[in-house]
């Protein structure tokens, strides 16, 4: 059997309250919180989940793995929006201005993407 995603691993200062941004985000539920390890996910039994794991520095470069999100063409905009109110800011990582994405970062700077809406993987 070959290996398979299991968790995507962020390092964070304030897991719980990471936690709960992401949570909130993807409208996913923490299901597991220790003093070093946040869990979240859609349930339990879900293939993919987000693992908080506790870190001393602080973040100084760009990431070099980040999460890209979607919506409906209908919904996207509003979805920034709902983001950027929940702790969210926009980030600038030397975009140009005509992408088809809009960079945000978590309330730890952690950049991320909302990408134009997707059907698939390689859509």
């Amino acid at each position: 059997m070959p290996v398979s995603l299991h968790h995507i691993v962020i390092d964070a200062h304030d897991l719980p309250a990471l936690a709960r941004f992401w949570s909130q985000v993807l409208g996913w539920r923490i299901l597991s919180e220790r003093e070093r390890e946040v869990v979240i996910g859609p349930d339990e039994t879900a293939p993919v989940g987000i693992c908080f794991m506790p870190v001393t520095d602080r973040k100084v470069v760009k990431n070099r793995l980040h999460l890209d999100l979607t919506s409906t063409p209908h919904d996207r905009d509003a979805e920034i929006e709902r983001i950027l109110a929940l702790g969210a800011r926009r980030a600038d990582v030397g975009q140009s201005g005509g992408e088809s994405w809009t960079v945000l970062a978590d309330p730890e700077g952690n950049e991320f993407c909302v990408v134009r809406p997707k059907k698939t993987l390689v859509d």
